[in-house]
């Protein structure tokens, strides 16, 4: 008659380890069941009560007991198999990863994007080549790859032949007499309606605006100009745009430096700020215009400030008329002129950079150098 299967007899060592993992519990399961199998065996247990108590097979038990008699408590530790064998090759799936990058019209697709359903599909369909993937697998795949599945963006390149010289123009100025130079740009249209926005308030009860599609008051438009030596922002709302608001902003910027000493305004290429009027005024009272490129706004510096009008002035509101608008603009301007290094303004300055100069992340929007 066979002996009973049962583990050898435990040093002290192995003792104290399998009853901390049974006491203690652990951070794997299948470890506390194998040590409970083997602690139970090692208590005069036959296999039949330990694989009821652990609830397990008793071909699973005996296979453990006689492992941890050959290996000792290695045994605790699961060797996973490695799964059934891969279906797609590394090569196979750079084939699906160039795939899902590339236009679908570009491989004779009469669709515009893919989707997963339509990715799976299409290896099976190609010449030459048959690769059976789930939809599942190809999201972890994808996933693993870093390709993600975004929005389209758009960008624009200036045509303009003088971009460079604009935008160094803008840096020296910028870099070698930044107490007199201001910016100058319109914000808008302004319109009186509800605007929504964002807030503290209760978790699920967030504060409400009214809807309204009516609108009976018109638009504004606000002249700003800006002050890059002081960090002061200022303006007006006007009807609409022209050359004699402009010219009326310029020289409220040369009001600014009275000491009759050069200044440079920077405004970009919209057709009321380059007058002839505007240009005659600017040579007789020392003002260069240095205009930003075209399509190419972003350059302006009083471009980050909008920002904070539109965040803490229009969005959230529900102003009743024009006037009050009005009002609320000048009390913000008020306000952050004297708290212009307020956290609040720099964050929102920050956010509206980072949005006029995301064209690939890079610094007036020009090309990267090429890496060798």
């Amino acid at each position: 008659m066979a002996e009973p299967v049962r583990v050898r007899r435990l040093t002290d060592q192995e003792g104290q380890k399998l009853q901390q993992i049974v006491r203690r519990g652990s951070t794997s399961s299948v470890r506390y069941r194998r040590a409970m199998m083997l602690l139970v065996s090692a208590g005069g247990n036959r296999v039949p009560v330990v694989a009821q108590l652990v609830q397990s097979d008793e071909d699973t038990v005996r296979d453990m007991i006689h492992r941890f008699n050959e290996i000792g408590l290695a045994c605790l530790d699961p060797r996973w198999a490695g799964g059934r064998p891969r279906q797609l090759s590394p090569e196979d799936e750079d084939f699906v990863v160039q795939t899902a990058t590339t236009r679908p019209t570009k491989l004779g697709q009469p669709f515009t994007r893919w989707s997963i359903r339509k990715l799976a599909a299409y290896p099976r369909k190609v010449h030459g080549r048959v690769l059976r993937i789930g939809r599942e697998a190809l999201r972890c795949l994808l996933t693993r790859r870093g390709i993600a599945f975004q929005r389209t963006k758009t960008w624009k390149e200036s045509p303009d032949p003088d971009r460079d010289a604009k935008l160094d123009r803008i840096e020296h100025v910028l870099d070698r007499f930044s107490d007199r130079v201001f910016a100058f740009d319109e914000f808008g249209p302004l319109g009186i309606r509800p605007t929504g926005g964002s807030g503290w308030a209760p978790a699920g009860h967030p504060e409400r605006n009214p809807a309204t599609y009516h609108r009976t008051h018109g638009v504004r438009y606000y002249h700003g100009c800006y002050s890059v030596g002081d960090d002061t922002l200022w303006g007006v709302n006007r009807h609409k745009k022209g050359a004699a608001n402009t010219l009326a902003a310029l020289k409220s910027i040369r009001a600014a430096r009275p000491d009759g000493a050069p200044i440079y305004a920077i405004l970009d290429n919209l057709s009321a700020h380059k007058g002839e009027t505007i240009r005659r005024w600017a040579g007789k009272n020392r003002v260069e215009l240095c205009f930003t490129p075209t399509y190419g706004s972003w350059a302006n510096p009083i471009e980050a400030h909008f920002g904070s009008l539109r965040q803490f002035t229009i969005a959230n509101s529900n102003h009743r008329n024009q006037t009050i608008q009005t009002r609320a603009l000048h009390a913000y301007l008020r306000w952050r002129n004297k708290n212009a290094r307020h956290p609040d303004v720099l964050a929102a300055q920050r956010r509206e950079r980072a949005c006029v100069r995301s064209e690939k992340g890079i610094r007036w929007g020009r090309r990267p150098a090429l890496i060798a």
